[in-house]
């Protein structure tokens, strides 16, 4: 047993221990192995020399009585002192197999005092959670055992305490020599605290000889000194232990002189301090435990790094080794491959030698055929240079058939048109003409001849105009007159009678149409003209070459002769005239278009002056095309007065724009303009469908015109309701057999983003940047926030009248706000209350910035609405046909729009499958009222979002053909066919 327990010291670091004489027991903790090393933490400097002189003494003789605990890696002194050690796990490998010495679980002691015993369940689960680690434990242990079996004295370790014993001294001395600085340090500090006593003493007028130490605290912590109080009281303290420990070191220090002398010296010291260091024993045995098992760990560190750098060392060694066989076996390789290229290389050197040979041979053959072809170079040339003998005489008489052509080519070209002149010169010169007729200057024969030569656009005679332009009337008529001469024309005469033209006097849509219209006929090569009143309102800037004529024209009003002023001048190209009244009530000078209570009388009055233009003038047109009811008189007249006169050449085609406003009056004024009320106040003539005292000038235009339009499909089919007709439904489906609906267009060039003047920057439908420069100039100009570019801007342009749906566009303003939209209208109203109710509205949002409404007419600014316009609202309670959203469209804004009339046939939703996509161009909704605004509104922000399919929505509505160019095709043969009706009636 005691073998087993030396053994189980010695195994632990414990091997200088007698086990006969020791009263120890162990404890041992079951949840976790027996450390393999540990760390004392920092004793005193008095603690260290006491165990350095016990390691001198005979380990035989000391007494342990404490108690050590290896358990959580603290050992507990038994004395009641504890220092705690840290304990530091040793990581061996895993695998070692157990040692096959047993581990008692209890230990006897001579004394008859019996170790407690250990339960096998808690040794067998410390032997398996230390299974990994103990065969490298037990080698060390085994190592430590022979390495301690060959020390033969102890001299050698004794004089290396020795050393440490002298290092300490000098240390020691070093500290003495430290704390007599205290101390000299903590007199001085004394000798001040005196002084300040007694200072404080005189200060408070307190005597005595006991100090008041709490109160001269306070006193000097008020004066900052209370650190150096306790710098004293820790001074002396340290003088104290210090005194003691040098006292001791000295009485030590003293018995040591030589190395051999020290050895007996410390024996003896250890027999006489044997008595005062039993509360020092575990701490001596910690210190050996520590001692030897750093030194045996010390060892076996050295030997296991020593195998390690052996082991490194082979291994660099053999990774030289691999990496130079690696290099090697690479090297081989490219070897390997350099001679099979050189394989190669011989034997395209071979074949190359071979076809050396084949090649001498080939080069023979050449040279040979190089003579052949030097011969027959030879020949070639000389028939090239006969060819060539040949060919000039054939250029000469290609350059005389050449001169022929063109002398032929100069003739043709003046029996061609000529297309590099604008249509205000051919305008231009069909007024002058015009003129001369009126002014009995040219016979009525010769103005036909010359106004077919206009219309053709004959060479000779735009020669001889310009060549006479600076020369006198009469010299210029003389020339003229010379080019008369027989011809025909297949071009049709066109007159249109209205009361607007954009952009001379436009109120709404009928204004665009006619000049639309008018100039898409002219570029069929149709002679179109225009007749308008003379307003003072006029935009005057527009007209080109305004001039009267030397002409006075009279006509009848009121049972007698008025006479009237013509004036010409061309606008867009087109050739005007202009017929001012010289009647005392001044019909078309009152500084507006509509709305005055004589406008019955004002219009009529018109319209036979119109007609007696032509009879007077002569003119013979093809078609006489009015619109709406202000123009209206002109079909009956026709047909009731001018017929009979000899103006029965001509076709009437009446268009009605909008089927609300008739122009109704009581019957008794149509007799001013010489009609008879009696023949014309009937069911099937003009009398109205609803007020049988009153006749109506749209009804009478559908009954006695030729052709009956409106300006789209579905108005047509809508006016043939009661609701759509106000009154003349049943009228025009008597008529239905003359009665269609033609999608207007618009006028491409007036309303192109390209060309556009009234634009800060121009754009199409190939760079779209331009649109968000001029959505930036419009919100400067009015005032409106620009922190976000991309934030959507509506718009809206129209009349405020009940049809446009003023209650929806009211509703619109506020929505788009909701949405996060910013909202811009321009227009204004003829109805007073609509008009204040939307001031009303403008003073609310005139410093908004989100929000802005210009309630006047300003065509420059709507120009650059369209073109700032991201959606464009038009949500009408019906539409006859609408050009705003044509327009929209053109300038890359998406239309809002209410299903009905024209809008219903140019908008059609972007979220109905039922359309093909090609045409699908906006969002359409069908109630009128505030959700269907809501719904289209909402489905429009929705879609904005998405900016990729946005754009490519906009790009595809601005490529959109809305221009006249299909219209006029359908007017054009609705007249021809209405031409060759009459012929066949004439001819039956």
């Amino acid at each position: 047993m005691a073998g087993k327990l030396s053994t189980f010291f010695l195994t632990h670091g414990l091997t200088r221990f007698n086990t006969k004489q020791s009263n120890l027991r162990f404890v041992f903790d079951s949840r976790r192995p027996l450390p393999a090393s540990c760390k004392m933490r920092r004793r005193s400097f008095r603690l260290q020399h006491k165990e350095q002189s016990a390691k001198k003494g005979s380990p035989e003789v000391l007494q342990l009585n404490a108690q050590l605990a290896f358990g959580d890696g603290d050992a507990k002194l038994g004395d009641g002192s504890s220092k705690e050690f840290s304990i530091a796990r040793l990581n061996l490998p895993a695998g070692s197999p157990a040692t096959g010495d047993s581990i008692p679980t209890s230990v006897d002691v001579d004394d008859g005092e019996t170790l407690p015993s250990i339960q096998l369940e808690d040794l067998i689960r410390m032997v398996r959670n230390a299974e990994k680690n103990i065969l490298l434990i037990n080698q060390a242990r085994l190592h430590a055992l022979e390495d301690l079996e060959k020390i033969g004295s102890e001299k050698e370790s004794l004089q290396g305490e020795i050393n440490n014993l002298e290092m300490r001294l000098a240390e020691t001395d070093a500290k003495i020599r430290v704390a007599a600085q205290h101390k000299i340090h903590v007199e001085l500090l004394e000798k001040q605290l005196e002084e300040m006593r007694k200072e404080l003493s005189n200060r408070n007028g307190y005597q005595g000889s006991n100090f008041d130490t709490n109160g001269m605290r306070d006193e000097i912590s008020k004066d900052n000194f209370h650190v150096l109080f306790e710098e004293l009281i820790s001074l002396r303290a340290e003088n104290v232990s210090l005194k003691g420990d040098i006292e001791a070191l000295r009485t030590e220090l003293s018995s040591i002189t030589t190395t051999d002398d020290c050895k007996v010296m410390l024996e003896n010291k250890h027999s006489h301090l044997e008595s005062a260091v039993d509360d020092l024993e575990v701490k001596l045995a910690a210190a050996q435990r520590d001692v030897t098992t750093l030194s045996s760990l010390k060892l076996e560190y050295k030997s296991l790094w020593e195998k390690v750098e052996d082991l490194q060392s082979l291994l660099d060694k053999a990774t030289k080794q691999a990496d130079e066989a690696a290099s090697l076996s690479q090297q081989n390789q490219e070897l390997r491959k350099k001679v099979e290229r050189l394989e190669e290389y011989l034997q395209e050197a071979n074949a190359l030698t071979l076809s050396t040979e084949k090649m001498q041979k080939y080069h023979e053959l050449m040279q040979q055929k190089i003579k052949l072809l030097e011969e027959r170079l030879q020949r070639s040339d000389e028939e090239i240079h006969s060819y060539v003998q040949l060919h000039q005489e054939s250029m000469k008489g290609f350059q005389d058939s050449l001169n022929s052509l063109m002398e032929e080519s100069k003739k043709r070209a003046l029996d061609e048109p000529v297309d590099d002149m604008p249509w205000e010169f051919w305008s231009s010169l069909l007024l002058l003409v015009d003129g001369w007729l009126l002014e009995r200057k040219i016979t009525p024969n010769n103005a036909e001849l010359l106004k077919e030569m206009v219309l053709k656009r004959d060479r000779r005679i735009c020669d001889a105009y310009l060549a006479c332009k600076e020369k006198d009337e009469l010299e210029a008529l003389s020339v003229l007159l010379r080019l008369t001469s027989n011809s025909t024309s297949s071009g049709l005469h066109i007159i249109h009678i209205a009361a607007e033209m954009a952009p001379v006097a436009k109120v709404g849509g009928l204004g665009d149409v006619v000049t639309g219209l008018g100039k898409a006929l002219q570029k069929k090569g149709h002679l179109v003209e225009i007749i308008l009143p003379k307003y003072d309102c006029m935009q005057y800037e527009f007209i080109h070459d305004l001039r009267a004529l030397n002409v006075v024209l009279r006509s009848y009003f009121d049972k007698q002769l008025y006479e009237n002023k013509i004036w010409v001048g061309t606008v867009e190209g087109l050739p005007v005239y202009f017929i001012e009244p010289l009647h005392p009530s001044k019909f078309f000078s009152r500084g507006q278009y509509y709305g005055e209570h004589d406008d019955f009388k004002r219009f009529s009055f018109f319209s036979r002056a119109a007609l007696e233009l032509f009879l007077q003038a002569g003119k013979k047109p093809d078609i006489i095309h009015c619109h709406d009811w202000q123009t209206a008189f002109v079909a009956p007249l026709y047909w009731e007065i001018y017929a009979h006169k000899g103006l029965n050449s001509a076709r009437i085609c009446f268009t009605c724009h909008n089927f609300e406003y008739q122009g109704t009056a009581p019957a008794s004024e149509l007799a001013s303009c010489g009609l008879d009320v009696d023949h014309l106040n009937r069911q099937d003539r003009m009398q109205d469908n609803v007020a049988h005292d009153r006749v109506n000038p749209v009804k009478g235009a559908v009954v006695f015109s030729n052709i009956v339009t409106t300006v789209s499909p579905t108005y047509a089919q809508e006016v043939l309701t009661p609701e759509g007709g106000r009154g003349l439904h049943t009228t025009l489906s008597s008529q239905s057999r003359k009665f269609i609906g033609i999608l207007n267009g618009i006028d491409a060039d007036s309303w192109n983003p390209a060309t556009d003047v009234f634009l800060k920057r121009r754009y199409n439908s190939s760079d779209i940047q331009g649109k968000l420069e001029n959505k930036n100039t419009l919100r400067k100009h009015l005032h409106l926030s620009s922190a976000d570019a991309t934030r959507p801007l509506v718009c809206c342009i129209t009349r405020l009248v009940p049809q446009k749906g003023v209650h929806l566009i009211r509703h619109a303003i506020y929505r788009t706000l909701e949405l996060g939209g910013q909202f811009v209208l321009l227009g204004s109203s003829p109805v007073h209350y609509i008009q204040r109710e939307f001031e009303g509205i403008a003073s609310h949002f005139q410093s908004h910035e989100d929000a802005r409404l210009i309630l006047k007419y300003d065509e420059p600014l709507s120009h650059l609405i369209y073109a700032a316009s991201d959606m464009f609202i038009i949500p009408s309670i019906f539409e006859p046909c609408g050009l705003t959203q044509m327009v929209a469209m053109r300038y890359g804004s998406i239309p809002i729009a209410r299903k009905t009339g024209g809008l219903n046939d140019s908008v059609f939703d972007v979220d109905d499958t039922a359309i093909p996509e090609k045409f699908q161009n906006g969002f359409t909704f069908v109630t009128a009222d505030e959700q269907g605004v809501n719904s289209a509104l909402d489905r429009a922000f929705h879609h904005y979002k998405y900016r990729e399919s946005w754009q490519r929505l906009v790009l595809k509505v601005m490529e959109m053909d809305f221009s006249w160019n299909s219209s006029a095709l359908q007017y054009e043969e609705l007249y021809r066919n209405a031409l060759i009706r009459a012929r066949a009636a004439k001819r039956a």
